[in-house]
């Protein structure tokens, strides 16, 4: 990309990152402002706590034998691609500001692939995390009978698909040839390509909403009929557990989100008027914001996970004492495991054919979290 031969008539492959940003009307400060200061520590800052919120989900994982299935295998790879994001911005944060003209092309290039590959794999997760759940709910599983090869295989294919999203810039979708068709944003990449990267993903998140809500409408319509044979009270908690998880789910992922790709959106399609460079950086940490909430919805609500976590972090590694400490949490079951129970208070109860829900198990006072 950084040649030393004579630029070919109608590209600026000799041209410096000054000379695009230039040509933008993006300007590159040569000195650190209080502005910068603040993008840079606030960045920093979400940087670490996205690093380290899923190395613990990730030990977690690795920890507990209980997570050894294929939908926490999906939610580690969700924390890998989380990770990676973590990492990828805090290599922009050293890479940014005054420090930008200090940048060739090529590495200028490798710090935006570095984003838009995490930030891809993430997106992909998600979506691999709701059909895996819509799969197991829609086939009465308390989990995926799904192989672990199978697994390995989605995995190998949201990553090789996350490298080819963030390196199709640099293999050519780019604006070193055409000038005028460069954006604000990001001087160097093609305006069609923001518009192209933003859609997709808003597709992906469409196509979330629809698992979701059709997981939400089926549960419910479950719900209702199985009200007769469970208790009002777990009837409402399994509705208020399904909602809150699913509003939880969609709503992070919308708040943080959507400004950053409408933001990418009105660049891509030429909007002066629309001064996105005033939003651009609050609307990326926004989005990165994104990384650590997702183990507060899949890990945290989990009261395993939490105990997991409290066991990593207190440095306890006694296996023994966590095996007789009762599961409960939000987990995915069947109703034949709630009718086991419930014959087991009252033999009287008659059984019927299971349904899948999201509910909280009882279990025992615990000596608790």
């Amino acid at each position: 990309m950084d040649t030393d031969t004579d630029d070919t008539p109608g590209c600026y492959y000799n041209q410096s990152v000054r000379f695009f940003y230039e040509a933008s009307g993006k300007n590159i400060s040569t000195h650190w402002r209080d502005r910068d200061y603040v993008i840079v520590t606030l960045g920093m800052m979400v940087c670490f706590i996205v690093i380290f919120s899923n190395l613990l989900v990730m030990a977690a994982i690795f920890k507990n034998r209980r997570f050894h299935f294929p939908i926490y295998y999906l939610l580690g790879n969700l924390a890998v691609a989380d990770l990676f994001s973590g990492v990828s911005y805090l290599h922009m944060m050293f890479h940014t500001g005054p420090w930008t003209i200090r940048l060739t092309k090529y590495r200028w290039f490798l710090r935006q692939s570095l984003i838009d590959t995490s930030l891809t794999a993430s997106v992909l997760n998600l979506l691999a995390v709701a059909v895996e759940r819509h799969q197991t709910i829609f086939n009465m599983q308390l989990h995926s009978k799904m192989s672990t090869r199978r697994v390995f295989v989605i995995i190998v294919f949201i990553w090789l698909l996350a490298i080819v999203m963030g390196l199709v810039p640099t293999m050519g979708w780019h604006c070193l040839c055409d000038l005028t068709n460069c954006s604000t944003m990001a001087p160097m990449y093609s305006r069609s390509y923001l518009v192209f990267w933003a859609v997709l993903n808003l597709f992906t998140f469409s196509v979330m909403l629809a698992v979701y809500t059709r997981i939400f409408v089926y549960v419910r319509h479950k719900s209702q009929q199985m009200s007769q044979h469970t208790s009002q009270m777990r009837h409402r908690e399994t509705v208020f557990n399904l909602m809150k998880t699913v509003s939880m789910i969609l709503g992070c992922f919308v708040m943080c989100w959507t400004p950053a790709l409408v933001v990418l959106l009105l660049d891509g399609l030429g909007c002066d008027r629309c001064k996105v460079l005033r939003y651009e950086k609050y609307c990326l940490v926004l989005a990165e914001c994104n990384s650590f909430v997702n183990p507060i919805i899949y890990s945290f609500r989990d009261k395993d996970m939490r105990r997991t976590f409290k066991e990593i972090l207190c440095f306890l590694c006694r296996r023994g004492d966590g095996d007789k400490i009762p599961s409960s949490g939000v987990h995915f079951n069947t109703l034949e495991h709630e009718n086991y129970k419930s014959r087991a208070a009252d033999p009287q109860l008659s059984s019927t054919n299971g349904t899948p829900l999201i509910h909280r198990q009882e279990a025992p006072p615990p000596s608790e979290t």
